[in-house]
């Protein structure tokens, strides 16, 4: 039988810090995002959600759902499989062909997850390179930290953003004859920032190193067409792989890479968490295709969602809520700096105010960086921002 008490040990510290994760128990209506349903622990209540990733409410979107109940009519729930047994289907083709040429790659490869993408390209890319060197910048993703972790190959970290250290330690990698990769981010999802991306490929092209980006919450959000930010900058043919998801700005799930046609071919042929796990269903390939379809046609989705969140950071700003310094993209972090009152004030939004915005606490930021993660979406109107500023002020004086 096993003992309990290290596990017990652990959620007793997580409780004890203010770092224990609670899920909160919510159903989305369809055809009214954001609005939802939170099933608290004494009743039912109708809620507006700020913390959604599903950024364009394209998860709820009729052009989406009417294509994935066709797939889902015509093939039935699952893929079958693995891509290699049974697991590629028309739509994973057409998806794959969609995503190529939305990035200007020649190809791309579908994951489960940009997670899974993530970690699995980076562990593949130290088997086909044996002396890769991941110079990863410090605010990376868990997934990126893992890829680079679980690859076994040397690594070197830059502190976020920072082009001089990025400079020295590839002048040392290539002083080694090894093959820099540089592993970084283009909208960091804590922060809100963006990463220098051409001064990043300036000395990338330099230092003949590999490029490697995640645009997890940048594609579907910049661009003309919704390619990200390296269409937003016309710099899609700087970088080499661009990592990217379909459960964000596309309202579904699933990751990908884009690259090269040689590049995917090898990594799909090496990449175990690819190769051994049943593909992501038809009927979601149908969904990501009407959506990215959908979005590279309507921009002005785009720009309906910048202007909702500049006007909630205006008016958190004008009412003397914290915002991020940084925070230049429509990503909203309001900066509470303690566990315990993160949470706090987070529970009574939601209690008092039918507000949903999760607490963000360590080890997703460091301690003494807690805070409220908000995410604007064009669904969200003029009240909507003048309820969530009033009782977010009265929750912070209380």
């Amino acid at each position: 039988m096993i003992n309990k008490t290290p596990f017990q040990s652990i959620i007793d510290n997580l409780k004890d810090t203010g770092n224990y994760r609670v899920f909160n128990d919510i159903v989305r209506e369809r055809g009214d995002f954001p609005k939802a349903i939170w099933y608290g622990p004494y009743n039912i209540k109708n809620i507006v959600n700020w913390c959604s990733n599903d950024y364009l409410g394209m998860g709820q979107n009729k052009v989406v759902i009417d294509a994935m109940h066709t797939a889902l009519d015509q093939t039935g729930a699952g893929s079958g499989g693995t891509r290699n047994i049974g697991g590629t289907s028309h739509y994973h083709v057409a998806l794959e062909l969609e995503l190529a040429k939305l990035h200007k790659k020649e190809r791309a490869l579908l994951y489960s997850s940009a997670y899974v993408a993530n970690e699995w390209t980076l562990i593949s890319l130290s088997k086909i390179i044996p002396n890769i060197v991941f110079l990863s910048d410090s605010k990376n993703h868990a997934s990126l930290i893992q890829g680079i972790r679980h690859s076994g190959a040397d690594k070197l970290i830059w502190q976020h953003n920072d082009m001089e250290q990025l400079e020295s330690l590839l002048d040392q990698v290539s002083a080694q004859n090894q093959v820099p990769c540089i592993v970084f981010e283009s909208v960091y999802s804590m922060d809100g920032d963006v990463s220098p991306i051409e001064k990043i490929c300036d000395l990338a092209e330099r230092y003949g190193a590999i490029t490697y980006i995640d645009e997890v919450h940048a594609v579907g959000l910049y661009g003309e067409h919704g390619a990200g930010y390296l269409e937003k900058l016309g710099v899609q043919d700087r970088v080499d792989i661009v990592n990217g998801t379909l459960g964000k700005a596309y309202g579904v799930t699933g990751g990908y890479i884009a690259a090269d046609g040689d590049v995917i071919d090898a990594i799909r042929s090496v990449a175990s968490g690819f190769i051994f796990t049943t593909s992501i269903s038809p009927v979601i390939c149908a969904g990501a295709l009407a959506s990215i379809k959908y979005l590279k046609d309507h921009n002005a989705l785009r720009i309906q969602h910048q202007d909702v969140a500049a006007k909630f950071k205006r008016k958190l700003q004008k009412a003397g809520i914290e915002v991020a310094d940084n925070s230049c993209t429509h990503i909203i972090p309001v900066m509470v700096r303690d566990a315990k009152l993160c949470k706090k004030i987070s529970d009574e939004l939601m209690d008092e105010h039918g507000i949903y915005v999760q607490a963000i606490n360590y080890p997703t930021v460091a301690v003494g960086a807690e805070r409220l993660r908000f995410a604007p979406t064009p669904l969200h109107t003029d009240a909507m921002i003048d309820d969530c500023v009033r009782a977010l002020i009265k929750c912070i004086k209380d």
